[in-house]
């Protein structure tokens, strides 16, 4: 299952910039493969992503589904937001 995070006011998730396997960048859905990894990273990838308060975000486990939903809906637009009210 795949796990991302969401901004505990807002249910936004975060999205950015990122590169697929094939090295081309797009705009997505930051996702981690398991909650160890994104707990142990999350911090850090939001400081390096110049979010100011990133205790204000949350891990939250998606199913396959609405990891893939998340992404066709930002349709690699970074003036687009998607919010999880899971």
């Amino acid at each position: 299952m795949p796990y991302a995070l969401k901004n505990k006011e807002t249910s936004e998730l975060f999205s950015c910039t990122l590169m697929n396997i094939y090295d081309i960048p797009y705009h997505g859905v930051k996702l981690w493969d398991d909650r160890a990894a994104a707990e142990a990273e999350a911090p850090s990838f939001l400081v390096e992503r110049g979010v100011d308060y990133p205790w204000q975000w949350e891990v939250v486990r998606l199913d396959e589904n609405q990891a893939k939903l998340c992404n066709v809906k930002l349709n690699n637009d970074p003036k687009r937001r998607v919010f999880f009210d899971g």
